[in-house]
């Protein structure tokens, strides 16, 4: 099976009603469009996981993120391939998230996170965020 190696971004904020909140992403191509997901992507070859997460919010959102602290690793089998997921807390350092590559985004509180149709790897991450949304 393919195996496939990739980082997201878990970026929280407060919203302007004091709630915290985390961003996410909906895809709009491929077999899994209109899921939804953390944003992040592929690390290539020589890029460490911190190095190719800025590269990738930075090429899909036009802004840069500090990678606070590593989260958790996500093994998933998908039908067609072995997904690795290294996620990381990260924090908005500039820019307005601007979407170049995705369909939607929405900054999803403690009370909305289920309200969206998860990736099934990114579902599995849910569990140890909600705590963080406190």
């Amino acid at each position: 099976m393919k195996q496939v190696k990739v980082v997201c971004a878990i970026i929280i904020s407060k919203t302007p009603g004091g709630e915290k909140a985390l961003f996410a992403t909906q895809r709009g191509y491929g077999p899994w469009k209109d899921w939804w997901e953390f944003p992040g992507g592929k690390i290539e070859a020589g890029e460490s996981p911190e190095a190719a997460l800025k590269r990738e919010i930075f090429e899909e959102l036009a802004s840069e993120i500090a990678v606070e602290r590593f989260l958790t690793t996500i093994e998933y089998d998908y039908p067609e391939f072995h997904l690795s997921m290294d996620s990381f807390l990260c924090s908005l350092v500039s820019g307005r998230l601007t979407l170049l590559e995705h369909e939607n985004a929405a900054w999803l509180s403690k009370k909305d996170l289920h309200s969206v149709k998860w990736l099934p790897a990114d579902e599995e991450i849910l569990g140890l965020l909600e705590g963080l949304l406190s």
